[in-house]
């Protein structure tokens, strides 16, 4: 599928560093938002305290994950921190095709693959407010050991450099701030013109406007 064939739907990608905020501000947004599908990516490491299969992640096997791939039914996929993640394919098609919005919480490295089939993706990239909070963050959620919050704490400055690869940046400082910039980019994003020709394709029509004005 291309998305020439379906540009009703918009496509977020939500980026950032471990411990950034990300997943937190990703669930208020699809509190408030519910039209907007979360795509449940798959992935090889273990779930982590109150993680279930199918709604944070669908957990599988290295053995799985790599048959999965070489059938080509992931978008993207990539390696990070000794695991593998993968965001389907077919989910992604299906919810697009159906006229919906899809969001992916995803790594720079996924967002890359992703933008080269999906151009008009939306990529916003939230940023911490320091280093050092980033890093009581990490400590905080309990969910690392000390070795592996190390380990992304120093992968975290390679991952923000990409964040000028985004549309939009967000600084979540004040959670309520950022949520509602979020929430802006969504709703501004809805606004477009492709996303409104293809909702409205009578209106359009009735009014004479077209997509690719002479």
């Amino acid at each position: 599928m291309t998305e020439s064939l379906n540009p009703s739907g918009s496509l977020f990608m939500v980026v950032a560093p471990s411990g950034a905020g990300k997943s937190t501000l990703v669930n208020a947004l699809l509190a408030q938002e519910p039209t907007i599908k979360l795509s449940i990516s798959y992935t090889t490491r273990q779930p982590r305290p109150g993680e279930e299969h199918g709604r944070q992640y669908y957990f599988t096997t290295v053995e799985d994950f790599l048959k999965r791939r070489e059938a080509g039914e992931f978008l993207e996929s990539a390696e990070v921190h000794g695991n593998y993640y993968g965001t389907s394919r077919l989910i992604i098609e299906k919810e697009m095709k159906a006229g919906r919005d899809v969001l992916l919480e995803i790594d720079w490295q996924g967002a890359q693959q992703v933008k080269k089939q999906f151009p008009s993706a939306v990529q916003v990239f939230i940023l911490p407010p320091s280093i050092d909070a980033l890093e009581e963050r990490l400590k905080k959620r309990g969910q690392d050991e000390a070795h592996v919050i190390t380990r992304r704490l120093l992968a975290a400055g390679g991952e923000i450099a990409h964040a000028p690869e985004s549309e939009y940046v967000i600084i979540n400082q004040e959670f309520a701030t950022a949520l509602s910039e979020l929430t802006a980019i969504v709703k501004a994003s809805r606004c477009r013109f492709a996303q409104q020709a293809a909702r409205n394709a009578s209106l359009f029509a009735q009014l004479g406007i077209h997509a690719n004005p002479s």
